[in-house]
């Protein structure tokens, strides 16, 4: 199995170490060389490398005893990352939902769910073409790796990565929500076929009417 990106193993390193360091308080390099016990050009190569990945940030200046000195932080978007209760609690509430809602019910539910996250995006512009394509971006912001083409059967938009992986297994169901934002972006009535046959399921979202 794939270690998570935030793995216990991830913590070990001094990359690790100093993520875990920044979840409590913001801290310049002296102070983080101090709690690891490594010198300041060795934290400030760990600070560059962690800031062009996006995890770090610079964050105001911290008075010192000779000099002012810059405090780092975790940037908003890693923290989220850092939990790994949400996938648990989704699949939780799945089944919850399943063993009490029969399964058009449940269905409608998660069209409604999926047409409330596609909502929250900014309408895409443009002409259908630009709409699918502007669709696939938001797949793969979620962790698709989609593309929409253009087929015998009209257009679609197909990814090579499903970003509710962990889930479509136990519960298909769930790609009614995914069809439903794609479609509330696009603008259009779309159908998903997505393959869950395999080890890596694929999504595939085709419009209903061929354009």
């Amino acid at each position: 199995m794939t270690q998570p990106l935030w793995s216990q193993r991830f913590y070990a390193s001094t990359r690790g170490r100093i993520v875990a360091l920044l979840r409590r308080t913001p801290m310049t390099v002296d102070q983080l060389a101090q709690a690891l016990d490594l010198t300041d050009n060795a934290v400030r190569a760990q600070l560059a490398g962690l800031e062009r990945d996006g995890i770090v940030q610079p964050e105001g200046i911290r008075k010192g005893t000779s000099k002012p000195s810059v405090a780092y932080a975790l940037t908003p978007d890693v923290e989220p990352l850092l939990s790994r209760a949400y996938r648990p609690i989704l699949a939780a509430l799945l089944d919850t939902l399943a063993e009490r809602l029969p399964d058009r019910e449940l269905a409608a539910v998660l069209r409604a769910t999926g047409r409330a996250l596609g909502r929250k995006v900014s309408a895409p512009r443009g002409d259908l073409a630009a709409r699918l394509h502007a669709a696939a971006a938001v797949l793969n912001d979620l962790g698709g790796l989609a593309a929409a083409e253009r087929g015998e059967d009209g257009w679609a938009i197909r990814s090579e990565g499903c970003p509710v992986s962990g889930l479509v297994r136990q519960h298909p169901r769930v790609c009614k929500a995914v069809e439903a934002m794609v479609g509330e972006l696009v603008g259009e009535t779309v159908r998903e076929h997505c393959d869950r046959s395999g080890d890596r399921p694929r999504c595939r979202f085709q419009l209903a009417s061929p354009s």
